[in-house]
Protein backbone atom coordinates (compact mmCIF):
# COMPACT_ATOMS: atom_id res chain seq x y z
CA UNK A 1 0.00 0.00 0.00
CA UNK A 2 1.03 3.62 -0.50
CA UNK A 3 1.39 5.83 2.11
CA UNK A 4 0.53 9.40 1.15
CA UNK A 5 3.34 11.97 1.01
CA UNK A 6 1.62 14.17 3.85
CA UNK A 7 1.83 11.16 5.99
CA UNK A 8 5.45 10.50 5.17
CA UNK A 9 6.40 14.09 6.17
CA UNK A 10 4.22 14.08 9.56
CA UNK A 11 6.23 11.51 10.62
CA UNK A 12 9.59 12.77 9.63
CA UNK A 13 8.66 15.71 11.64
CA UNK A 14 7.74 13.95 14.56
CA UNK A 15 10.82 11.82 14.47
CA UNK A 16 12.83 14.99 14.43
CA UNK A 17 10.94 16.16 17.36
CA UNK A 18 11.91 12.85 19.14
CA UNK A 19 15.55 12.63 18.27
CA UNK A 20 15.78 16.48 18.98
CA UNK A 21 14.67 15.20 22.95
CA UNK A 22 11.50 17.08 23.42
CA UNK A 23 7.81 16.75 22.83
CA UNK A 24 4.70 19.02 22.06
CA UNK A 25 4.35 19.55 25.87
CA UNK A 26 7.74 20.92 26.01
CA UNK A 27 7.44 23.21 23.30
CA UNK A 28 4.95 25.98 24.26
CA UNK A 29 5.00 27.13 20.43
CA UNK A 30 3.22 23.63 19.91
CA UNK A 31 0.49 24.04 22.40
CA UNK A 32 -2.98 24.57 20.67
CA UNK A 33 -2.10 23.94 17.20
CA UNK A 34 -3.87 21.78 15.13
CA UNK A 35 -1.75 18.65 14.16
CA UNK A 36 -0.97 19.55 10.86
CA UNK A 37 0.09 23.54 11.95
CA UNK A 38 2.21 21.15 15.08
CA UNK A 39 3.40 19.22 11.94
CA UNK A 40 4.07 22.00 10.07
CA UNK A 41 6.18 24.50 12.78
CA UNK A 42 8.19 21.22 14.27
CA UNK A 43 9.66 21.05 10.65
CA UNK A 44 10.40 24.39 10.62
CA UNK A 45 12.34 24.31 14.41
CA UNK A 46 14.56 22.31 13.06
CA UNK A 47 15.40 23.62 10.15
CA UNK A 48 16.35 26.90 11.78
CA UNK A 49 18.24 24.98 14.54
CA UNK A 50 20.48 23.75 11.49
CA UNK A 51 20.38 27.62 10.90
CA UNK A 52 21.42 28.18 13.83
CA UNK A 53 20.61 32.18 14.07
CA UNK A 54 18.17 34.95 12.89
CA UNK A 55 18.47 38.79 12.08
CA UNK A 56 16.25 40.99 12.58
CA UNK A 57 16.06 45.09 12.54
CA UNK A 58 13.44 47.43 14.32
CA UNK A 59 13.20 50.94 14.93
CA UNK A 60 11.63 50.91 18.60
CA UNK A 61 12.60 47.94 20.51
CA UNK A 62 15.33 49.24 22.99
CA UNK A 63 18.46 46.54 23.76
CA UNK A 64 16.77 45.31 27.38
CA UNK A 65 13.86 44.35 25.86
CA UNK A 66 15.29 42.65 22.91
CA UNK A 67 17.34 40.81 25.52
CA UNK A 68 14.06 39.64 27.51
CA UNK A 69 12.59 38.33 24.08
CA UNK A 70 15.27 36.57 22.82
CA UNK A 71 15.64 34.52 26.12
CA UNK A 72 11.55 34.16 25.77
CA UNK A 73 12.16 32.95 22.31
CA UNK A 74 14.62 30.10 23.22
CA UNK A 75 12.35 29.04 25.20
CA UNK A 76 9.27 29.17 23.21
CA UNK A 77 11.08 26.58 20.60
CA UNK A 78 12.88 24.41 22.74
CA UNK A 79 15.88 25.91 21.44
CA UNK A 80 18.82 27.50 24.25
CA UNK A 81 21.39 27.45 22.11
CA UNK A 82 19.52 29.64 19.33
CA UNK A 83 21.05 33.06 18.62
CA UNK A 84 19.03 35.84 18.44
CA UNK A 85 20.94 38.95 16.59
CA UNK A 86 19.32 42.52 16.83
CA UNK A 87 19.96 45.87 15.60
CA UNK A 88 18.24 48.79 16.35
CA UNK A 89 17.99 51.56 13.40
CA UNK A 90 15.77 55.13 12.76
CA UNK A 91 13.33 54.45 10.17
CA UNK A 92 14.70 56.24 7.46
CA UNK A 93 18.41 54.79 7.75
CA UNK A 94 16.30 50.97 8.18
CA UNK A 95 14.67 51.63 4.82
CA UNK A 96 18.19 52.84 3.19
CA UNK A 97 19.60 49.78 4.49
CA UNK A 98 16.76 47.02 2.98
CA UNK A 99 16.89 49.18 -0.36
CA UNK A 100 20.63 48.74 -0.39
CA UNK A 101 20.45 45.34 0.47
CA UNK A 102 18.19 44.47 -2.16
CA UNK A 103 19.19 46.59 -4.97
CA UNK A 104 22.68 44.70 -4.44
CA UNK A 105 21.26 41.29 -3.97
CA UNK A 106 22.88 40.70 -0.95
CA UNK A 107 20.32 40.19 2.01
CA UNK A 108 21.43 39.83 5.66
CA UNK A 109 18.73 41.27 7.43
CA UNK A 110 16.51 37.97 7.78
CA UNK A 111 13.50 39.85 9.71
CA UNK A 112 12.13 43.93 9.47
CA UNK A 113 9.90 46.24 11.65
CA UNK A 114 9.32 49.39 9.44
CA UNK A 115 6.68 51.81 10.68
CA UNK A 116 5.98 53.29 6.81
CA UNK A 117 2.66 51.31 5.13
CA UNK A 118 3.12 52.50 2.03
CA UNK A 119 6.70 51.55 1.30
CA UNK A 120 6.37 48.21 3.12
CA UNK A 121 3.18 47.88 0.60
CA UNK A 122 5.44 48.46 -2.60
CA UNK A 123 7.72 46.14 -1.56
CA UNK A 124 5.24 43.21 -1.05
CA UNK A 125 4.23 44.60 -4.55
CA UNK A 126 7.47 44.63 -6.02
CA UNK A 127 8.36 40.77 -4.72
CA UNK A 128 11.25 41.81 -1.81
CA UNK A 129 8.85 40.25 1.12
CA UNK A 130 8.46 36.59 1.14
CA UNK A 131 4.68 35.40 1.28
CA UNK A 132 4.13 33.50 4.62
CA UNK A 133 0.92 32.93 6.67
CA UNK A 134 1.68 32.59 10.10
CA UNK A 135 -0.32 30.53 12.22
CA UNK A 136 -0.83 34.16 14.44
CA UNK A 137 -2.70 36.16 11.57
CA UNK A 138 -6.07 34.36 12.27
CA UNK A 139 -5.74 36.85 15.91
CA UNK A 140 -4.86 39.98 13.40
CA UNK A 141 -8.40 39.63 10.83
CA UNK A 142 -9.11 43.49 12.55
CA UNK A 143 -6.10 45.05 11.22
CA UNK A 144 -6.10 43.39 7.89
CA UNK A 145 -9.01 44.59 7.27
CA UNK A 146 -8.60 47.94 8.53
CA UNK A 147 -5.50 47.96 5.73
CA UNK A 148 -2.85 48.19 8.89
CA UNK A 149 -1.53 44.75 7.75
CA UNK A 150 -1.91 42.33 4.67
CA UNK A 151 -2.70 38.94 5.27
CA UNK A 152 0.02 36.79 3.90
CA UNK A 153 2.68 39.29 4.07
CA UNK A 154 2.88 41.17 7.37
CA UNK A 155 1.21 42.37 10.72
CA UNK A 156 2.41 44.39 13.19
CA UNK A 157 4.82 43.68 16.31
CA UNK A 158 3.40 46.49 17.95
CA UNK A 159 1.88 50.48 17.29
CA UNK A 160 2.56 53.34 17.68
CA UNK A 161 1.52 57.00 17.92
CA UNK A 162 2.89 60.42 18.09
CA UNK A 163 1.05 63.13 20.27
CA UNK A 164 1.73 66.44 22.26
CA UNK A 165 3.73 65.73 25.22
CA UNK A 166 4.90 67.75 28.12
CA UNK A 167 6.72 67.41 31.34
CA UNK A 168 3.72 67.95 34.44
CA UNK A 169 6.80 69.24 36.63
CA UNK A 170 7.96 72.22 34.42
CA UNK A 171 4.47 72.89 32.69
CA UNK A 172 0.73 73.59 33.47
CA UNK A 173 -0.71 71.83 30.64
CA UNK A 174 -4.59 70.88 30.15
CA UNK A 175 -5.38 70.47 26.21
CA UNK A 176 -7.25 68.46 24.44
CA UNK A 177 -6.94 69.20 21.16
CA UNK A 178 -4.48 69.51 18.72
CA UNK A 179 -5.58 73.63 18.31
CA UNK A 180 -4.20 73.74 22.13
CA UNK A 181 -0.76 73.40 21.87
CA UNK A 182 -0.29 76.60 19.35
CA UNK A 183 0.96 79.38 21.67
CA UNK A 184 0.97 76.66 24.76
CA UNK A 185 5.02 77.58 25.35
CA UNK A 186 7.22 80.40 23.70
CA UNK A 187 8.66 80.27 20.25
CA UNK A 188 11.76 77.63 20.52
CA UNK A 189 10.34 75.44 23.58
CA UNK A 190 8.78 73.49 21.46
CA UNK A 191 10.40 70.09 20.25
CA UNK A 192 9.18 68.46 16.99
CA UNK A 193 10.23 65.05 15.00
CA UNK A 194 12.26 65.81 12.01
CA UNK A 195 9.56 64.67 9.09
CA UNK A 196 12.51 66.01 6.23
CA UNK A 197 14.24 63.20 8.03
CA UNK A 198 11.50 60.55 9.29
CA UNK A 199 9.13 57.90 7.17
CA UNK A 200 7.37 58.13 10.66
CA UNK A 201 7.13 61.09 11.55
CA UNK A 202 6.33 61.88 7.77
CA UNK A 203 3.10 59.13 8.09
CA UNK A 204 2.04 61.14 11.13
CA UNK A 205 1.97 64.41 9.03
CA UNK A 206 0.06 62.99 6.57
CA UNK A 207 -2.92 61.63 8.52
CA UNK A 208 -2.87 65.04 10.33
CA UNK A 209 -3.46 67.14 7.34
CA UNK A 210 -6.34 64.88 6.91
CA UNK A 211 -8.33 66.74 10.00
CA UNK A 212 -6.12 69.48 10.12
CA UNK A 213 -6.08 72.97 7.62
CA UNK A 214 -2.86 74.20 6.14
CA UNK A 215 -2.95 77.13 8.63
CA UNK A 216 -2.62 75.22 11.69
CA UNK A 217 0.20 73.93 10.62
CA UNK A 218 1.70 77.63 9.70
CA UNK A 219 1.04 78.62 13.06
CA UNK A 220 2.74 75.73 14.51
CA UNK A 221 5.94 77.02 12.30
CA UNK A 222 5.52 80.45 13.82
CA UNK A 223 6.46 78.64 17.07
CA UNK A 224 9.91 77.78 15.86
CA UNK A 225 9.62 74.10 16.83
CA UNK A 226 12.89 72.60 17.55
CA UNK A 227 13.39 69.47 15.04
CA UNK A 228 14.48 66.32 16.17
CA UNK A 229 15.03 62.70 15.01
CA UNK A 230 14.96 60.14 17.82
CA UNK A 231 11.94 59.84 20.30
CA UNK A 232 14.36 59.32 22.75
CA UNK A 233 16.03 62.23 22.23
CA UNK A 234 12.50 64.27 22.38
CA UNK A 235 11.53 62.59 25.72
CA UNK A 236 15.30 63.38 27.07
CA UNK A 237 14.86 67.16 25.67
CA UNK A 238 11.35 67.28 28.19
CA UNK A 239 13.15 66.07 30.81
CA UNK A 240 16.11 67.99 30.83
CA UNK A 241 13.94 71.08 30.59
CA UNK A 242 15.63 71.98 27.18
CA UNK A 243 12.08 71.80 25.78
CA UNK A 244 8.84 72.74 27.50
CA UNK A 245 6.91 70.75 25.04
CA UNK A 246 7.12 67.90 22.37
CA UNK A 247 4.54 68.08 19.78
CA UNK A 248 5.98 64.58 18.35
CA UNK A 249 5.48 63.42 21.71
CA UNK A 250 6.03 59.32 21.89
CA UNK A 251 3.93 57.24 24.89
CA UNK A 252 6.16 54.53 24.61
CA UNK A 253 9.46 56.99 25.97
CA UNK A 254 7.06 58.57 28.68
CA UNK A 255 6.84 55.13 29.92
CA UNK A 256 10.53 54.50 30.05
CA UNK A 257 11.25 57.92 31.48
CA UNK A 258 8.47 58.19 33.73
CA UNK A 259 9.71 54.57 35.29
CA UNK A 260 12.97 56.42 36.07
CA UNK A 261 11.01 59.20 37.92
CA UNK A 262 10.32 61.70 35.43
CA UNK A 263 6.84 62.71 35.09
CA UNK A 264 5.67 62.95 31.59
CA UNK A 265 2.11 63.75 30.60
CA UNK A 266 0.80 63.23 27.08
CA UNK A 267 -3.07 63.49 25.21
CA UNK A 268 -4.38 62.01 23.07
CA UNK A 269 -6.28 64.98 20.82
CA UNK A 270 -9.48 65.30 20.38
CA UNK A 271 -9.03 65.02 16.04
CA UNK A 272 -7.66 61.54 16.80
CA UNK A 273 -4.40 59.61 16.51
CA UNK A 274 -2.24 57.78 13.43
CA UNK A 275 -1.67 54.92 14.45
CA UNK A 276 1.87 54.12 13.55
CA UNK A 277 2.16 50.26 12.64
CA UNK A 278 5.42 48.82 13.12
CA UNK A 279 5.26 46.46 9.54
CA UNK A 280 7.04 42.92 10.58
CA UNK A 281 8.21 40.90 7.19
CA UNK A 282 10.66 38.58 6.45
CA UNK A 283 12.75 39.69 3.51
CA UNK A 284 13.46 37.83 0.01
CA UNK A 285 16.12 35.47 0.19
CA UNK A 286 16.94 36.31 3.77
CA UNK A 287 20.11 33.62 4.69
CA UNK A 288 17.95 32.49 7.67
CA UNK A 289 14.23 32.03 6.09
CA UNK A 290 13.19 29.33 9.51
CA UNK A 291 14.48 31.37 11.62
CA UNK A 292 12.77 34.11 10.59
CA UNK A 293 9.51 32.50 10.23
CA UNK A 294 9.46 31.59 13.85
CA UNK A 295 10.59 35.25 14.97
CA UNK A 296 7.56 36.30 13.28
CA UNK A 297 5.48 33.67 14.77
CA UNK A 298 6.94 34.44 18.39
CA UNK A 299 6.66 38.48 18.01
CA UNK A 300 2.99 37.87 17.11
CA UNK A 301 2.35 35.91 19.69
CA UNK A 302 0.64 36.41 22.90
CA UNK A 303 4.00 35.98 24.45
CA UNK A 304 5.78 38.19 22.48
CA UNK A 305 3.16 40.88 22.31
CA UNK A 306 3.17 41.03 26.41
CA UNK A 307 7.02 41.42 26.40
CA UNK A 308 6.71 44.23 23.79
CA UNK A 309 3.62 46.10 25.62
CA UNK A 310 5.04 45.74 29.23
CA UNK A 311 8.50 46.75 28.43
CA UNK A 312 8.09 49.22 25.26
CA UNK A 313 4.19 50.37 25.37
CA UNK A 314 3.30 49.76 22.08
CA UNK A 315 0.05 48.93 21.02
CA UNK A 316 -0.52 45.49 20.14
CA UNK A 317 -2.89 44.42 16.97
CA UNK A 318 -3.71 41.42 18.71
CA UNK A 319 -7.93 41.13 18.29
CA UNK A 320 -7.75 39.07 21.96
CA UNK A 321 -5.11 41.24 23.72
CA UNK A 322 -5.31 43.16 27.11
CA UNK A 323 -2.75 45.73 27.46
CA UNK A 324 -0.80 45.50 30.80
CA UNK A 325 -0.55 49.20 29.96
CA UNK A 326 -3.38 50.58 29.53
CA UNK A 327 -2.40 54.31 29.89
CA UNK A 328 0.92 54.07 28.02
CA UNK A 329 -0.45 51.14 25.08
CA UNK A 330 -4.42 51.45 24.96
CA UNK A 331 -6.54 48.71 23.35
CA UNK A 332 -6.60 49.61 19.53
CA UNK A 333 -10.17 49.30 19.43
CA UNK A 334 -10.51 52.12 22.16
CA UNK A 335 -8.58 54.68 20.28
CA UNK A 336 -9.62 57.22 17.75
CA UNK A 337 -7.95 56.37 14.61
CA UNK A 338 -7.08 59.36 11.77
CA UNK A 339 -7.96 56.20 8.99
CA UNK A 340 -5.62 56.88 5.92
CA UNK A 341 -5.30 54.81 2.87
CA UNK A 342 -2.01 53.86 3.16
CA UNK A 343 -2.89 51.06 -0.08
CA UNK A 344 -3.66 54.17 -2.36
CA UNK A 345 -0.09 55.96 -2.15
CA UNK A 346 3.46 55.56 -3.85
CA UNK A 347 6.20 56.82 -3.20
CA UNK A 348 5.58 60.20 -5.27
CA UNK A 349 3.10 60.83 -2.47
CA UNK A 350 5.38 60.57 -0.30
CA UNK A 351 7.57 62.93 -1.19
CA UNK A 352 5.09 65.37 -2.73
CA UNK A 353 3.83 65.25 1.27
CA UNK A 354 7.60 65.47 2.76
CA UNK A 355 7.81 68.58 0.42
CA UNK A 356 4.96 70.68 1.69
CA UNK A 357 6.01 70.01 5.20
CA UNK A 358 9.95 71.08 4.32
CA UNK A 359 7.72 74.19 2.71
CA UNK A 360 6.08 75.21 6.08
CA UNK A 361 8.54 74.50 8.50
CA UNK A 362 11.72 75.61 6.95
CA UNK A 363 14.15 73.31 8.58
Amino acid sequence: MRVPARVIAAGAALSMLAIAGASAQDVPALKGLTDAQATDLTAIIEAAKAEGTVSYWDTVIQPTTHDELAKAFQSYYGLPDFKVNYTLSSTSNLITRVEQELSADKITIDVASIASPPWTLERVAAGDIVEYHSPQYEHYGQIFEAGLGKDGYFAFNGGYIFVPMWNADNLDFSGTSLKDVIGAVDPGRLSHGDVAKSSSYLATYIGQRQVMPKEYFDDLAKMEPVFILRSEQIASGLVTGEQLMAYSGMPTRAFQYNKKGANLKFMLPDEGVVLLPQNTFILRDSPNPNGAKLWVNFILSEEGQKILAANEALISGRSDFESPLPEYSPAIDTLKLIKVDWSAMDTDDLQAARKDWVDVFNP
